[in-house]
């Protein structure tokens, strides 16, 4: 279930109010004013609660089969600084420990060049939100399913070649998350690999719906991601 979905949900509950309560939702609706997490959905819950049009048990379910569906929408609302790089990284280390933020006792040639270090191996992290190519609108409006038949882009970008052994790329849809590892000799020899800015140093890597299936030889479980980066990085 997404959000236009849990709408015309909504809207079938709405349709059973009498002309009054209706057009007094209407015109609430219409001057609403949003702050998370009070919001529009939050709002006419409670409206419909309060004129018991729904019980609670019916507000429980619906909660459950939404979440269920959008267990990751909540990072398409975090900055990119906060998603690309804090979140990324401590979401590789809550998945083993064995992943370190790496400083001079662990490399004493460190200078903030990667992001991770694992038995030797020196890792860059990058993590990317499917958005729908066809929408306009912030991040949110824009987060897609994983079988969405939309047009999807996620771009890893900032990709520096010279100063890592192995990369992982984090892809997010709203309700699941895809790992791929790629080797540098990989990310350097990608047919999708273009300059992120023109002259300069960094790379990306551009994933669509027409090319997904390529990185499918890159695609890793969370459970194996960590062999998987120690096995390349020490090749």
């Amino acid at each position: 279930m997404n959000q236009k979905e849990l709408r015309e949900y909504l809207d079938r509950f709405i349709s059973t109010l009498d002309s009054k309560n209706r057009a007094m939702l209407d015109a609430r609706l219409q001057s609403l004013v949003s702050v998370f997490p009070f919001n529009e959905y939050e709002y006419i819950l409670m409206f419909l609660l309060n004129k018991t049009v729904i019980r609670f048990g019916e507000y429980e379910k619906l909660r459950e089969n939404y979440i269920s569906s959008n267990r990751y929408l909540e990072l398409y609302g975090l900055a990119p600084r906060i998603f690309g790089q804090i979140w990324g990284e401590q979401h590789l280390m809550d998945i083993d420990a064995r992943f370190k933020k790496p400083d001079t006792s662990l490399d004493p040639n460190y200078e903030g060049q990667y992001d991770l270090w694992i038995e030797g191996v020196r890792v860059e992290v990058k993590a990317s939100r499917a958005l729908n190519k066809k929408k306009r609108g912030d991040l949110v409006s824009k987060a897609l399913r994983y079988d969405s038949p939309e047009p999807f882009w996620m771009n890893f970008q900032q990709l520096k070649l010279e100063v890592c052994d192995v990369f992982i790329f984090i892809g997010v849809w709203v309700d699941k998350i895809v790992y791929w590892v790629l080797s540098n000799e990989d990310a350097k020899s990608s047919e999708y690999l273009s300059h992120q800015h023109r002259g300069g140093i960094e790379y990306q890597i551009g994933v669509t719906e027409k090319n997904i299936s390529a990185f499918d030889v890159f695609r890793t479980d969370a459970s194996d991601i960590t062999n998987k980066v120690i096995s390349i990085g020490k090749t």
